[in-house]
């Protein structure tokens, strides 16, 4: 396998392949993810001229195009949640209770979202039994046995006990103008731990966005030190005996709540793909599907900025573009661009 420059090595990240790709590349979105950030980062006072409310999908496509074009994905797959009757719901019926209430104007966006995801021509998923997390982690884990690179979009730090060799979390900022990537030295170096023991370390800290209590009055800090010197939460338990008295007591007195934190953010790697990886390739994406999906939401700087993607040779590579779709080279205003 060669690259410009010397030979290509594997789990290497390309930033810069010109337009054929040496390995297959899939990036799997965590949908709602993707949706929060699109919701709070555009004005909602943005809407259509019929007056319909499009701030969220206004930010999913923008993003969406951002990543294909950092990216260049051969493969690419969005996963969602469905509900609250995953078998974490059922097995604690607190799970994910405290949130904060999410405006409805963001729930009736949503059709929308979707419809513009099937007008790019790109697979969607969700089952009401499990998370979008658990998806990121058998899809992420299947590619990188297939031989693919991998990058998970998303900012949940469930996900990065996915991390590994070929596999990285990248969290959007600035829409995804800017992005942070974590791989296994990333997370180690971050949090003091290795991928493999993020649901220890939350078995210990708790996630308060999961209202999971964890370990009263253990803190990232000591998770990572415990976590670090036993090497998991059962070698912690393990040796009890070798912690000082005023940490031991408290991991005595709630050592049913960190196994239960424990298993709640453990991924599920082994659940079936509703989709088969060659089912999610980029390949003959309708172009002009986009352009009329970007008309009917008055989206005049999205549609401006795809064709201009156009004129591209990946985008070319993935787009099946009719003849007479006039591609316009004037850029989008610097102030949306962003988005």
């Amino acid at each position: 396998m060669e690259k410009a420059g010397g030979v290509a090595k594997k789990g290497e990240w390309y930033e810069v392949l010109g337009y054929s790709f040496l390995i297959d590349h899939l990036v799997i979105i965590d949908g709602h993810h993707l949706m929060y950030r699109a919701y709070w980062a555009i004005p909602r006072t943005l809407t259509t001229k019929a007056g319909e409310q499009s701030n969220a999908v206004f930010g999913v496509m923008s993003m969406l195009m951002s990543i294909l074009a950092k990216e260049r994905p051969t493969h690419l797959l969005f996963a969602f949640d469905e509900g609250e009757d995953t078998f974490r719901h059922q097995e604690a019926k607190e799970y994910k209770e405290g949130r904060a209430e999410t405006p409805d104007d963001f729930y009736v966006q949503i059709p929308r979202i979707i419809q513009g995801i099937d007008a790019f021509g790109i697979k969607h998923i969700s089952d009401k039994r499990y998370e979008a997390d658990d998806y990121l982690c058998v899809y992420g884990r299947g590619a990188k046995k297939a031989g693919m690179q991998v990058t998970i979009v998303t900012g949940d730090r469930d996900a990065f006990q996915i991390a590994d060799e070929g596999i990285r979390v990248a969290i959007p900022h600035k829409g995804y103008q800017a992005a942070e990537y974590l791989g296994p030295a990333e997370v180690l170096a971050k949090y003091g731990i290795r991928p493999d023991q993020v649901p220890a370390y939350k078995g210990l800290c708790g996630d308060a966005s999961d209202n999971l209590r964890g370990v009263t009055g253990i803190g990232p800090k000591t998770a990572a030190e415990l976590i670090g010197k036993f090497g998991s939460l059962t070698g912690i338990y393990e040796h009890l005996s070798d912690i000082r008295p005023a940490v031991r007591a408290k991991l005595e007195r709630d050592r049913e709540s960190a196994f239960f934190c424990e298993r709640m953010a453990t991924l599920l790697c082994d659940i079936d793909l509703p989709e088969p990886l060659d089912a999610v390739v980029l390949q003959s994406l309708p172009a002009e599907g986009v352009i009329g999906f970007l008309k009917t939401m008055d989206f005049t700087l999205l549609e401006r900025r795809f064709r201009q993607m156009l004129e591209g040779d990946y985008a070319k590579s993935i787009f099946t573009i009719p003849a007479g779709i006039a591609v316009v080279a004037k850029k989008a205003e610097d102030q949306m661009a962003m988005f």
